[in-house]
């Protein structure tokens, strides 16, 4: 896929990021090869592995799900948000 600098300013606006005039070049060349390792992965012959497969003997270790709620890390959170109102982050539409 060949990225150009439309599709990073789409990238820019639904990521509500802004990438620096002198950086944009570099950020297309990564993409484009994040992108291709991804397509290369594609190409992997996986018919027959076993989708569930995991170098951990006796599977993944669980661990007590215990919910705790501490305000300052929403806070510090949505202080490093582009945009947020009422404890939300908020975004672009995406659908027209």
């Amino acid at each position: 896929m060949k990225f150009d600098d439309a599709m990073l300013q789409r990238l820019e606006k639904l990521s509500m990021l802004k990438i620096e005039e002198e950086k944009r070049e570099e950020m297309i060349a990564e993409l484009e090869k994040i992108v291709g390792f991804v397509e290369v992965l594609g190409e992997l012959d996986t018919e027959g592995l076993d989708p569930s497969f995991s170098t951990l003997s006796g599977g993944t270790p669980m661990r007590e799900d215990m919910p705790t709620e501490d305000p300052s890390i929403r806070e510090t959170i949505l202080q490093h948000a582009p945009k947020a109102q009422d404890d939300y982050f908020v975004v672009p539409n995406i659908i027209e």
